[in-house]
């Protein structure tokens, strides 16, 4: 995780700890709280795609749990290279309702990420990252969306979905 860690601080530094929560929680969780049933997948799927705008250079799928077996499935990539939507949808609600995240994974990549804002690897302070993890604990570790400068600076579009079970031939492109 630490690399993921770092390569996203790297990535995004107009990232905030929302957002570092999000990408920790999502690696933990995968997409569980997203889907309601398929149809509406579909649907907010086609308007995320109607609607995509430019935004910064993705890989098509960016891992972002320490095993790898969690992705974010990036829209722009998806588009750029001609593939096929329905495929990501169909891993998108598989992961929904297969997959079960682990809140021990959420607590050891958090503790990950206040070593790193404690070694200065992170542009947060170490009591800011266990501050905001606290809170989040207390709630139950609930899902969060990105912080407004994140959206503004970043215009995110994608999917997380558990990599086993995108198609062979998505992975292959990779």
């Amino acid at each position: 995780m630490r690399d993921i860690l770092i390569d996203h601080a790297r990535r995004h530094p107009c990232w905030a700890l929302e957002d570092l929560y999000k990408l920790v929680h999502q690696g933990a969780m995968g997409s569980e709280h997203a889907v309601i049933d398929e149809a509406r997948a579909r649907e907010w799927l086609a308007r995320e795609l109607k609607d995509l705008e430019s935004g910064p250079e993705e890989p098509l799928l960016d891992p972002i749990s320490s095993d790898g077996l969690i992705v974010r499935v990036h829209l722009r990539p998806l588009v750029r290279l001609s593939l096929d939507p329905g495929l990501l949808l169909a891993a998108f609600v598989r992961t929904a309702r297969e997959f079960r995240g682990s809140t021990e994974r959420i607590e050891e990549s958090f503790a990950e990420a206040a070593g790193l804002a404690r070694d200065e690897l992170l542009a947060f302070d170490e009591a800011d990252v266990n501050g905001f993890f606290a809170r989040m604990k207390v709630a139950g570790f609930p899902a969060v969306h990105h912080s407004a400068a994140f959206e503004a600076a970043y215009r995110p579009a994608y999917r997380v979905v558990a990599r086993a079970f995108l198609p062979q031939d998505l992975l292959e492109i990779t």
